[in-house]
This record gives C-alpha cells, sequence and structure tokens, in this order.
C-alpha cells in the first residue's frame, strides 16, 4: 500500500524527468494596481478600475483579478519599482509596502547580508518566489541579537530590479498553498518575458548627505523572439555603494567634547592621540562598502503543445564592514615571548601605534536556475519543474590582529579567511490543475500536485591564523569543532479545490501533507472565501494553519562573536555543548492565521481595501538573551550574579577558546521559547483622476497596523550561579523580548502621488512611522529603553522624457535628511546614572565602547537623505 509520502515521490519522479523549465502561466503581462497609469484615457473610453490585473499568487484558479481576490494581495508594477532611488529591492519593497520592514544596519557579517520581514514577523516567516516557484536562502545567517536574528531568507538584493514584470505580495498565511515558511505572506516576483526585440538601460548616481554611502549603478535588459513562438529576456545589474558613517567617537577615547580622557595614563596619551581620523575614531555603524553584479535570464518556447521554460539567477557580491575600533594598546607584547605587555615594560613592541579599524568582509557566489515544461495531458494541464539554488559566502577578516599570536611569536598577519558557509537547495515540483463543469457559476477548478526538497547547510572551517586561541580581532575563525555539513529531505502532496457556488460567492480550500526526515510529518489546511454584494462591495475572509521547520543554520550554526569588551560563543541549538545546559534541539514552529476583510468600490476609478488579520504562533524560534559566564553583572531585583560556572563548561565542550581580554563572557543559543500572537490590520485606498489636458494623477494611501505581544514565555534551565544558588531565568531577556514585540513600528502608513503631463512626471511619497524602541543593557544586569519617536519621510522624483528614448530624472529618499536619534546609555558603577535618548551631544559617558552609536533597528535607515539622478534609455 503506497504512503502519500511514496505517491508525492512518484510524481516527482515525472518531474525530474521532464527536462527544462518554465515561467508559469502568471508570466502574461498586466497593468498593476499600483502601476502609474499611462496617459489620460479619451473621452469616452472605458477607465481600467485599480486592481484589475491577473494575479498568480494565492490562487491556483486562472482569471483572478486582484480585486477579486479572496485574500489581501498588493500587486507592483514595473513602472512603479522604477520610481523608487535606491536600487535596491530591500529598499524599493519597504517603500512601497507598508507591512514590510527593511534591517537599517545588521551586527558583523549580517551588516554584508541585510535582511526585511512583513507584518512584523522574523524574516523566515516570509516565503519568496520566482515565476511561482521557491528562492533558495542565504547562508549567511544573522546572528546577534536584534528584529532580525535568525535571518536566513532569500536575498532579494540578489535579484536585479530592472528583470522584474510585476511583484505580487501576498499579506496572507499560504503555507498549505506554498508549503512551510509561508506564515507571513508570499512575495512573488514575476521575470519579464517579453519577446519582442528591444530593451532599456539605466544609470544611477547617488550619495548620503554627509555620512557618505556613494553609489553608482547601471543595469541593461535585453529582449528578443527565438524562432517562432519563444522569447528570450537577459539583464544585467552593477552596483557599487560605499561605506556611510554614523557613528564617530570613541568612549574608551575621548569625553563629550572631543577631547582625549583625562584617565589616560602618561603612556596612553600620545598613542591615542595619533588614532587615525580622531576624535571620530570608530567607523562600524554604517552601510558595509559592496561591489555587487547580478545576471537574471528568462526564457520560453511553445513547442505546440508542450511549452518549455528555464529561468535563472547569478550573483556575485563583495563586500566589508567595518568593526569596532581596537586602541592602539590592544595588542602589544613585551620582548620576552609569551608575556603581554602592561605600555610600562621597557622595549615593548606595540602591533599599531596607531589602532586600528577590523572589517569583516565576504566574496559571495549565488546562483540559481529552474527548469521545466508545461502543457496538456487529457484535460489536466501539468506543470513540471525542477530548481536548484546554492549561496556561498567566504568570510574574511580584514586589517586586524591575533593578538595571542602576535604576543607569543611577535608576528600575526593582518588578513585572515575564517572559514565559509554555504547553504543549497534542491527542489521538484510537479503540479496538476483542472477544470470540471458541475453546473455551477463557475467550473469547479481542482489542482493537485507534489514536492520534493534537500537542503544542505554547511560551516567551512578558518585558517590557522584565524582560529589560533582566540583568533583575529572582531570576528574569529570557524574552528573545525565549528565546521559541519547537514542535509535533510522534505516531501510533501496538496489537494486545493476552488469553486463559485452562486455567481458572487468564491471558495477556495488546500490541504496540504508534509514530511520531514528530521521532524516527521504534518498536515496543515486554508480555507478562502469571498462574497460580492454587489460590484460595489465584498467581503472576504481565510483562516489557515502552518508550520516552519528550523533552518539548518538555525539548528546548527556555530561560532564565536566578540566585541572589544565581550565575547559571546552562539552555541548549535541541536549541540551537546547546548544540552550541557538543559536546552533541547528544535523543534517546528505551528501557527494559525486568520483575517477578515473588504473590498469597497463606491465610485468608478476608486477602490478602498481594509483586512484585519490575526496569527499566533506556537513554539516560536527565537536567540535567547546571553547567558554570562563572567561580567554578566547581578539580577537589579534579587542581588544575585548573573555569572555561572557551567557556561564554561559548555564552551569547552564546543570547542571554543575566548579572548582573555574581554569582560564580558557568554553563551546564546536559538530555542522554542515563546508563543505570539500578532494583531493587525491592513488598508489600502487608491484613486486615479483624471485632469484631461492638465495630466492626471493616480492616488494611493496604503497603512499597516501591527501589535505583536507574547503570550508564553518559557524559562531557561536552571543554572547554578557563582554563588551556588540556583537561578531560573527567562529565556529571553528584556532585550530579546522587546525586538519581537515593539523593535518594528506599529502603524505604518504610506500615501503618494504619481502625476503625468506629457513628456513629464513627478512621484511624491510620505511614508508615517509609528514609535518603535528596544531595551538594551550595557552591564548584563541592568536594561534601558532606546526609543525612536513618530517620523515621516518624504521622497521625491521628477522625471522628463527628453526623447522617445532617453528619460531623464532626479530625486531623493528622505528629501528632509531625517535621521533617528542619538543613543546615549550614561552608566556609572557608583551612581547608575539612567540611559536616555538624546538628539544632540550626551554628557561623559562610560563603559561599553561605541561613543555615538545610532538605533540599528530605525525603521527608515541610519544615514539620513538619499539623493540621486538617473538616465534611462530605452531601444
Amino acid at each position: 500500500m503506497f504512503s502519500t509520502a511514496r505517491v508525492s515521490r512518484i510524481a516527482l519522479g515525472i518531474a525530474l524527468c521532464s527536462g527544462f523549465a518554465s515561467v508559469a502561466g502568471a508570466q502574461q503581462l498586466a497593468v498593476t494596481a499600483t502601476t502609474p497609469p499611462g496617459p489620460a484615457p479619451q473621452e469616452g473610453a472605458e477607465i481600467p478600475q485599480v486592481g484589475d490585473d491577473i494575479i498568480v499568487t494565492g490562487t491556483r484558479a486562472g482569471g483572478i483579478t486582484a480585486a477579486e481576490s479572496a485574500a489581501p494581495i498588493k500587486v507592483l508594477g514595473a513602472e512603479t519599482l522604477s520610481h523608487v532611488g535606491q536600487p535596491n529591492l530591500n529598499q524599493v519593497l519597504t517603500q512601497l509596502v507598508p507591512s514590510f520592514t527593511a534591517q537599517a544596519f545588521g551586527g558583523d557579517t549580517a551588516n554584508l547580508t541585510l535582511s526585511a520581514r512583513l507584518r512584523g514577523l522574523s524574516p523566515n516567516h516570509t516565503l519568496v518566489l520566482i515565476n511561482g516557484k521557491r528562492r533558495h536562502g542565504t547562508s549567511n545567517l544573522a546572528v546577534l541579537g536584534g528584529p532580525y536574528q535568525g535571518a536566513a531568507t532569500a536575498d532579494l538584493d540578489l535579484i536585479p530590479p530592472a528583470a522584474i514584470e510585476r511583484i505580487e505580495v501576498l499579506e496572507d498565511g499560504a503555507a498549505a498553498q506554498y508549503g512551510s515558511d509561508a506564515i507571513a505572506g508570499v512575495i512573488n516576483i514575476i521575470l519579464k518575458s517579453d519577446a519582442e526585440p528591444g530593451g532599456d538601460a539605466s544609470f544611477t548616481g547617488g550619495s548620503n548627505y554627509n555620512t557618505g554611502g556613494q553609489t553608482f549603478s547601471g543595469t541593461a535588459h535585453l529582449s528578443t523572439k527565438v524562432g517562432a513562438a519563444g522569447f528570450f529576456d537577459l539583464t544585467a545589474f552593477y552596483r557599487f555603494h560605499d561605506f556611510t558613517q554614523v557613528g564617530g567617537r570613541d568612549r574608551r577615547v575621548t569625553d563629550s567634547s572631543g577631547n582625549l580622557l583625562a584617565s589616560l595614563s602618561a603612556a596612553q596619551r600620545p598613542l591615542y592621540a595619533n588614532i587615525t581620523e580622531f576624535p571620530e575614531v570608530n567607523r562600524i555603524n554604517g552601510d558595509a562598502q559592496s561591489n555587487l553584479t547580478t545576471l537574471s535570464y528568462n526564457t520560453g518556447y511553445d513547442f505546440g503543445g508542450i511549452q518549455a521554460y528555464s529561468f535563472g539567477t547569478y550573483g556575485r557580491r563583495l563586500a566589508s564592514a567595518y568593526e569596532n575600533l581596537r586602541v592602539p594598546d590592544r595588542v602589544i607584547a613585551s620582548p620576552v615571548l609569551g608575556v603581554a605587555g602592561s605600555l610600562t615594560t621597557p622595549g615593548e613592541i606595540v602591533f599599531n601605534p596607531n589602532g586600528f579599524n577590523p572589517r569583516e568582509g565576504i566574496r559571495e557566489n549565488d546562483y540559481a536556475f529552474t527548469g521545466g515544461a508545461k502543457g496538456m495531458l487529457g484535460q489536466f494541464h501539468y506543470d513540471l519543474s525542477t530548481t536548484y539554488g546554492q549561496d556561498k559566502n567566504d568570510i574574511y577578516t580584514y586589517d586586524s590582529a591575533n593578538r595571542s599570536l602576535f604576543i607569543n611569536t611577535h608576528s600575526t598577519p593582518r588578513n585572515f579567511y575564517d572559514g565559509f558557509f554555504k547553504a543549497s537547495e534542491f527542489t521538484a515540483n510537479a503540479d496538476f490543475t483542472r477544470d470540471f463543469d458541475l453546473g455551477l457559476a463557475k467550473p469547479l477548478n481542482l489542482a493537485f500536485g507534489g514536492e520534493y526538497r534537500k537542503d544542505r547547510y554547511q560551516i567551512g572551517a578558518g585558517d590557522a591564523a584565524s582560529t589560533y586561541l582566540e583568533g583575529g580581532q572582531s570576528y574569529p575563525g570557524f574552528r573545525a569543532s565549528d565546521a559541519g555539513i547537514h542535509a535533510r529531505e522534505n516531501e510533501s502532496a496538496y489537494v486545493d479545490v476552488a469553486v463559485n457556488p452562486i455567481t458572487p460567492w468564491k471558495i477556495d480550500g488546500a490541504v496540504r501533507y508534509e514530511h520531514y526526515s528530521d521532524f516527521g510529518s504534518k498536515v496543515i489546511f486554508k480555507g478562502t472565501t469571498r462574497f460580492d454584494f454587489s460590484p460595489a462591495f465584498a467581503l472576504r475572509g481565510t483562516v489557515s494553519t502552518g508550520f516552519r521547520a528550523p533552518t539548518l543554520a538555525e539548528s546548527y550554526y556555530s561560532a564565536t562573536n566578540v566585541s572589544p569588551t565581550s565575547a559571546t560563543v552562539q552555541l548549535p541549538a541541536n549541540s551537546a555543548a547546548a544540552k550541557i545546559l538543559g536546552f533541547s534541539n528544535l523543534k517546528p514552529e505551528r501557527s494559525t492565521n486568520y483575517s477578515i476583510g473588504t473590498v469597497i468600490r463606491p465610485v468608478e476609478r476608486l477602490t478602498l481595501t481594509v483586512d484585519a488579520y490575526q496569527v499566533t504562533i506556537k513554539d516560536r524560534i527565537l536567540g535567547t538573551g546571553t547567558i554570562f559566564s563572567a561580567g554578566g553583572g547581578t539580577d537589579p531585583v534579587t542581588g544575585q550574579p548573573l555569572n555561572f560556572p557551567l557556561v564554561r563548561t559548555a564552551v569547552a565542550a564546543n570547542g571554543n577558546i575566548l579572548d582573555p581580554t574581554v569582560t564580558q563572557t557568554g553563551i546564546s543559543v536559538f530555542t522554542n521559547g515563546a508563543d505570539t500572537r500578532t494583531r493587525g490590520v491592513d488598508v489600502v485606498l487608491s484613486y486615479l483622476t483624471d485632469f484631461g489636458n492638465a495630466g492626471s494623477v493616480n492616488w494611493t494611501i496604503s497603512g499597516n497596523y501591527n501589535n505583536t505581544k507574547l503570550t508564553r514565555l518559557s524559562a531557561a534551565p536552571p543554572l547554578v550561579n557563582v554563588n551556588g544558588v540556583t537561578i531560573q531565568q527567562p529565556v529571553f531577556d528584556k532585550g530579546a523580548q522587546s525586538f519581537v514585540t515593539t523593535a518594528s513600528p506599529r502603524v505604518k502608513v504610506v500615501a503618494s502621488a504619481f502625476y503625468t503631463l506629457e513628456r513629464f512626471s513627478a512621484t511624491l511619497r510620505e511614508t508615517g512611522y509609528g514609535t518603535t524602541s528596544a531595551q538594551y543593557s550595557p552591564d548584563g544586569g541592568n536594561f534601558y529603553t532606546q526609543r525612536i519617536g513618530n517620523a515621516f519621510i518624504s521622497d521625491v522624483e521628477l522625471n522628463y522624457k527628453a526623447t522617445h528614448n532617453i528619460e531623464f530624472s532626479i530625486g531623493a529618499n528622505n528629501f528632509f535628511n531625517k535621521k533617528p536619534p542619538v543613543f546615549q546609555c550614561v552608566v556609572n558603577a557608583t551612581t547608575q546614572a539612567p540611559c536616555s535618548t538624546l538628539s544632540g551631544a550626551p554628557t561623559i559617558v562610560s563603559g561599553g565602547n561605541v561613543y555615538d552609536a545610532p538605533l540599528g533597528f530605525s525603521p527608515y535607515g541610519i544615514n539620513g537623505g538619499y539623493y540621486y539622478g538617473r538616465i534611462n534609455l530605452h531601444f
């Protein structure tokens, strides 16, 4: 007797034999709801309604428009995408989709691969598709604490914007339709499929105001017809983005006036005064410098019964990001080998008298290929495809030193190879659909199919110098105990039925069976319905269940993260070392989604949609706060030390060695430690105004309210502190909790107007952000609030078509150069004076290291205004 999984494998075996691949029928061109209109319609002509574009996301029935959808979906056309100045898909979506928030700044290697999230949930809760096919994730896991911790999802920055025909953003749980990960929603990127010879190109130059970030990019898109019934589209993209710097003084070096600290010794003062760029010495806070090259193709051919298709991407990124300054006497040695100097030993050796600013770097290669065929088999339409994607990051530390190696040998490299991350995903799909005429308002649409997926994740060890004792300053290499290869398989099968019992009533239901080789089986479902009471008013709603298996990176990532004053080991969640502390292997998250909404078209050209939703997640995977072995301070309630000797045992068991000069050491781990509930509302209002000879304006107001609460919080395994007292802390400290609940704006509203008049057009956009906040602990015990208040960000772009083939544009994102407030934590060991959020220079600060730190969770970035010019060529 065949099991469901066995049937799934047989169906997918057909897919493996199918050969080359194709863009689903989803590839037809469509004018989108948010695409600015062309010339004003002539008198008497039918004016298109907003939302009359055909969608392929959220339903397997054909011919459904966005306005007719039973689930909330936003459609962004190529024209709309082209009027966002920064050539970066994360930035494009965060400026156009209120429920989408892009990461402003990442710690360590996360700053080299910034992520984003939908509806305030984890980046891992959003599934990214290309032409309806699953996109592989990045291998560069976001490890350090923050609202984007644990992110290992698809890197949108590797998709060239000029290759995109439109983006469909499904803001609804869809795990039963598309598989694990689609808890917050789905982003489906539809590539251009132009069959006529031609193309376009654009060149952009821009910069932030007073913070650097010079950006230069060029892109070209070419299309041609292939034979009598085929097409081929090719897009090439290159972008250079320079460092930004929004940090500055370092509290270890300067006081609030920018002078050398009075407490420095006579031996330190001449060294510290020569630090490069004194007093603005610390460059960690800011964008990485990057060179990004991407290629994309999309092709298909209709053989008359079988349509073959293929598409793919290649990306190469070379990037580096500054880390914290290492002061001149950080790496010194006395003439006697093996003895560290103290700036008083005659003949001492200082590694760098000016100090040094280490950089973490990556050399990334990413590629993906999809091939398949579709056609009719009897009365069934089939789509068989295979996809393979891989992302590899070689990790380096530049301009650094290995302190222990220098002390012991009087020699150290400046640059280190730290090892590599590599993630790959192979997917095979078999999808079938058929319409049955049952005498209902419309034929019943039956869809069914299966998917097979194999994931692999690997960490490779670094060179000998990067792993000698504590390794290089700012980023130690991966040890042999960190390295390893991990893999798993997933098989799934689904059935989806869409029916209209009567003309105004739509019902769509899906059931999916998933089996993971490391987690077992799960059945999930989704039900969707919509009733149109009239052409002007409809109600719609959905209910669904889902789950997300932890990524292999969350389960097995292992490394040591350091700053000048701290060292934290990320223990693999599924390791023996984590079990020493009482943590169990990760298990899947489980989710339930509800939504109810309305679509209102009270007058011609006006559309209003309002959708309320609730997403509950059980056993949510989050990163713990630091559990300390040293330097953890004391519990502000009990007064007990938060330092646990067993942590050192776990670190040793995992094979890690900590920097002996740091004052805080500890571990963190990913664990299923909380249940969360997210409630919110999405609103979209669109209207097209025709002024005749004076032009036309497409008005759009869209907003999102989003509120996440922790409904259950697990306690950490009980540990015995240095006083022999057993203490049981929450798994997530106040900082980790705030990253889930308050570090994304609860309210975000985007109002835009696109005006066209003959050769001239203009885009005006105003985005309002609600308050965000996070908890911060500079001493490991006391927590203080970082807060970003309400903000309004203005974007503007002006376009002029000099000829039919040449268009000039100038514009600004964040026109008024709004920046988040500077957070200064005034911590004195005696007075414990409170931390505060200030807009200017702080008072004297002690403790910690960065003196002028911006807020990395700022929803509108950290760099201020970005101003640009662009030339578009059409041929």
